[in-house]
């Protein structure tokens, strides 16, 4: 029986993904400090007899190789997704993204474990000149120190299928959608309108265009490209062939919610530093072995505002 090990498994992707290798057979580590993950994410996981939850911080070395033993996968998914406010506390990027991977690999390596799923983000393109965006785009400026730490991390990974025989599968990300979603857009909207569902600012010009991919859709992808190529360095792109505005997008949301909001407006192409006006990546790769989407942009926004009305919690989680 495959055990995998999940860094930041309590969070959005990371649970979603511990209830999917359990139902496949997996035995399942997760290891996550709680940061910003929730218990309440994992109510299907625990108490199943082939899973296992470690409260640790992959800041922690010693604990974080321990916790590692007798496991033959890594998936790399904890972070500090604080986008948004990374020049706030740019060392926060550094520690949990760049130095937090550099422990998964020694930690496997210490463990003798060849085979590490990477989340990182489309985000490491900048401000690309190429629409859609492949992932052997030549790399621009990085415009935020999110991107900036997740692609350092891709280079330690490639670094160690180099030197140690590691198969790596880095993934970039759109946005992810849907169950279980605790920051993002559709959140940030959703908690506005539920303080007061009369107005809604949004940060920009409203004419941001923007890529968006389901969660389930997202993990057909990974388990899909893990099983697909056995070796080396893997690089995908992951998300939809569309892109809509932050405008069409507030639409969907509101017309779940239902409420009719006044919009206004901070101004500009970003709605912050780092925040890129145009992501829309090129994914033929990962179509090539497959796979496609079965939701469209439209109905993951959609599923993802009901799933936040109907779990109020999560709000006041935040």
């Amino acid at each position: 029986m495959v055990h995998s090990f999940i860094t930041g498994g309590a969070g959005f992707i990371g649970s979603s993904l511990a209830d999917r290798l359990l139902a496949e057979g997996r035995r399942v580590t997760v290891y996550d400090n709680f940061s910003t993950g929730q218990e309440r994410f994992l109510e299907n996981a625990i108490g199943h007899p082939h899973f296992h939850l470690v409260h640790g911080d992959t800041l922690e070395s010693d604990l974080l190789t321990r916790s590692m033993a007798d496991c033959q996968e890594v998936f790399h998914l904890a972070a500090n997704a604080d986008v948004r406010f990374g020049l706030d506390h740019p060392r926060k990027d550094l520690e949990q993204n760049t130095l937090a991977t550099f422990n998964v690999l020694e930690a496997m390596r210490k463990n003798g474990i060849k085979s590490v799923a990477f989340a990182s983000t489309g985000s490491v393109y900048g401000e690309p000149e190429v629409f859609p965006t492949p992932e052997d785009a030549p790399f621009p400026i990085q415009t935020s120190m999110y991107a900036a730490s997740k692609l350092a991390g891709e280079a330690l990974i490639q670094a160690y299928c180099e030197g140690y025989g590691f198969a790596g599968y880095i993934f970039r990300f759109v946005s992810i959608l849907g169950e279980r979603y605790s920051h993002g857009h559709v959140f940030d909207f959703s908690k506005q309108l539920g303080q007061d569902p009369s107005r809604l600012q949004i940060l920009g010009d409203g004419a941001q265009r923007k890529s968006y991919l389901y969660i389930q859709d997202c993990l057909d992808a990974v388990l899909l490209a893990m099983e697909a190529r056995p070796q080396g360095v893997n690089i995908f792109n992951l998300g939809t062939a569309e892109y809509c505005q932050v405008t069409q997008s507030v639409e969907w949301i509101c017309q779940t919610l239902r409420v009719s909001p006044k919009l206004s407006f901070t101004g500009g192409q970003r709605g912050w530093v780092g925040d890129s006006p145009f992501i829309f990546l090129d994914c033929s790769r990962i179509r090539a072995l497959g796979w496609k989407p079965k939701l469209n942009i439209e109905e993951a926004v959609k599923r993802t505002a009901r799933y936040i009305k109907e779990n109020s919690w999560l709000l006041e989680a935040r």
